[in-house]
């Protein structure tokens, strides 16, 4: 008999805070696997840009601060990263320059990007190593390719994207953060034909789906856990009766892929107002939902028994 308890969470984008809640999660909860699966990078750069008299000046959640002391410089930098955003110490000419280019501006935001997934990867490997605890980290549909390579060259961290493998001696795990077409147009977005092809290769690898954790990004549609708010033409919400009207944003192909092959649980995602479980068939399928921007980690913490979901429990924190 394999029982095995693993906390589950996604949609990090990029906060240092979340995820080292999420790394110190296994001890806390007494978890041998932790899943991230997901949206891990963050969405925007915070330039601290250096003046002649010493001192620093940025603008962060609609505040401008100036900044006297590296000891200001530091907390404001720690402040920044822990909300999910990418801190750029520059001189006012460096600025100009991004500002004029903006191509430089999105490489360098790659390479931020790229630089603190490589820290988290050190992070991790730091924290858990010696544990016996398991760690898998995923792309998900907002990640750049270019993160790919500091996870896969990760040395304890292990990146299960588009893989079939096993979580224990028993449990196996599909990964796919790819997601059907979204507003935003972000870099891993594909048909659902396409998303089912995907899904359906990694099924073909699956020992014992009564056994098998479907760890996809993006949450079956027409449920409680891919509810999102309605945009309109604009990409802002549509209100009526003084309500966000809301709409399901979740995928076709995963809904019939869970549906016809009925694995232990499905833990997705990429909605993150949609917090909840909802039951396809026998299925468990579970969306923790996010507060990354806050600082809160949302997660799920379910005990795995042979065949069975034994128990589970929404967390916050």
């Amino acid at each position: 008999m394999v029982k095995t308890r693993l906390f589950f969470v996604t949609d990090v984008h990029g906060s240092d805070r979340c995820f080292r809640k999420f790394i110190n999660a296994g001890k806390f909860y007494n978890a041998s696997v932790l899943i991230l699966g997901g949206d891990i990078t963050g969405k925007m750069i915070v330039p601290i840009v250096k003046q002649q008299d010493g001192t620093f000046r940025c603008e962060f959640g609609g505040t401008q601060y100036n900044l006297k002391s590296q000891e200001q410089v530091n907390e404001t930098v720690k402040n920044i990263k822990d909300s999910g955003f990418y801190p750029y110490i520059a001189e006012p000419k460096d600025v100009e320059e991004l500002s004029a280019k903006p191509e430089l501006v999105h490489e360098l935001f790659k390479k931020l990007m790229v630089e603190s997934i490589d820290g988290w990867m050190k992070l991790a490997e730091e924290r858990l190593k010696g544990t016996g605890i398991k760690c898998y980290v995923s792309p998900g549909n907002d990640d750049y390719f270019e993160i790919d390579k500091a996870l896969d060259s990760a040395t304890y961290v292990i990146n299960p994207e588009e893989k079939t493998i096993y979580i224990d001696e028993e449990h196996e795990m599909i990964t796919l953060g790819y997601a059907n077409h979204t507003p935003w147009n972000s870099p891993r977005e594909v048909d659902e034909d396409v998303l089912q092809q995907k899904i359906d290769k990694m099924i073909s690898q699956v020992k014992n789906m009564k056994m098998t954790l479907f760890n996809l990004h993006v949450p079956p549609i027409n449920t409680v856990i891919d509810q999102a708010p309605k945009l309109d033409a604009n990409l802002k919400p549509v209100i009526s009766g003084g309500s966000i009207v809301m709409t399901s944003a979740g995928s076709t192909a995963v809904r019939a892929s869970i549906e016809k092959h009925q694995p232990l649980a499905g833990i997705h995602g990429h909605i993150h107002e949609s917090r909840g479980m909802v039951k396809i068939g026998q299925t468990m399928c579970f969306n923790p939902g996010s507060e990354y921007n806050s600082g809160i980690l949302k997660g799920l913490l379910c005990d795995v028994d042979k065949d069975k979901v034994k128990s589970y429990m929404l967390t916050s924190g």
